[in-house]
């Protein structure tokens, strides 16, 4: 069986420490915000896999449909020897690229999941002979420093989840990535591209309300972690489309006015009827605003890959 290794790199009470930071940074603001990380637990993990298979939500099938038709393009453009992967999650949609590059020898998965790396490095590793997989549990949103291995190196940031981020942090982002990558790497980027804003609300807004558990499951993670006591039924769904950021805001609207006490926090914050929390953006993109987002964090846009319905798109770019 191949090497597989695993790295700690994010300290064990460190997701702990910037919950706390994010809940009382977040219910103090005006307007009151939380971040989409903190959906994440395993029953959030488990809606949004539910998710990906709605057939509102489009995003999964169309980049998994990229992967399919174009890694051979993809490795070919770069003959990657060592392949990166922030968020990395299951690694299902991976094995693309992974079973495309012919010369790539190291695979390393980046997660703050213990336990999804261990699970998805090792089946790797059963499966692949000679394929050497280094997973770090590391938050990718921080100072990252990867191992040394071989080059050239393709850094993959798929899943349009750098659309998560708003414009002042994505910017940081990708300067980071840059700081990692050498000359003759590369990084290859989903996102999700500007559509019909009908389409884009359903995706966000399924009729089976699968998309409105996961969204109120924030709420569930932040009463069992912080002793909270929100009511999840006291709060609405909503996401809509800002035309003026091109990007989905989801929502949580408070159904009547209603006081939410966070003892862990020493924290009782007040909600007036129809006041609304912000629990994720989410931005769509054209292939001009990631050419320029992507000029200035030092790296040119490459190649552009989309799927048949120009739904979402890959992009291959390069260190200047």
């Amino acid at each position: 069986m191949s090497p597989f290794h695993l790295t700690r790199i994010l300290p064990e009470d460190a997701m702990a420490a910037a919950l706390r930071a994010d809940v009382r940074g977040g219910l103090t603001a005006d307007p009151k915000t939380l971040p989409p990380k903190w959906f994440y637990d395993a029953h959030g993990s488990e809606l949004f896999e539910r998710i990906t298979a709605l057939p509102e939500y489009y995003p999964t099938r169309a980049e998994r449909e990229i992967l399919a038709d174009r890694s051979g393009e993809i490795a070919a453009a770069l003959p990657a020897r060592t392949l990166v992967e922030l968020g990395s999650g299951s690694s299902e949609k991976t094995r693309y690229l992974i079973d495309a590059l012919t010369s790539l020898r190291t695979y390393v998965p980046v997660d703050v999941s213990d336990s999804a790396l261990r699970q998805a490095g090792q089946a790797l590793v059963a499966e692949r002979p000679g394929l050497d997989v280094h997973a770090l549990i590391a938050d990718f949103t921080s100072d990252l420093t990867l191992p040394d291995t071989p080059g050239p190196r393709l850094l993959a940031f798929l899943g349009g989840t750098v659309g998560n981020l708003l414009p002042a942090e994505r910017a940081e982002f990708l300067a980071r990535v840059r700081a990692l990558l050498s000359p003759g790497d590369a990084l290859l980027l989903g996102t999700d591209l500007v559509k019909d804003e009908n389409v884009l609300v359903r995706a966000y807004d399924d009729a089976a309300g699968v998309t409105a558990r996961f969204n109120k499951n924030v709420l569930a993670v932040v009463n069992r972690e912080l002793g909270a006591d929100f009511e999840p039924e006291a709060f609405e769904h909503v996401a809509l489309w800002d035309p003026a950021e091109e990007w989905i805001e989801m929502r949580l609207r408070s159904r009547t006015a209603q006081t939410v006490k966070v003892p862990a926090l020493d924290l009782a914050v007040d909600f007036a009827a129809g006041e609304e929390l912000r629990t994720e953006v989410s931005a769509k993109f054209r292939e001009e605003r990631v050419a320029a987002e992507l000029a200035a964090a030092g790296l040119d846009l490459a190649h552009w890959w989309t799927d048949r319905q120009t739904r979402f798109a890959l992009s291959l770019s390069t260190v200047r």
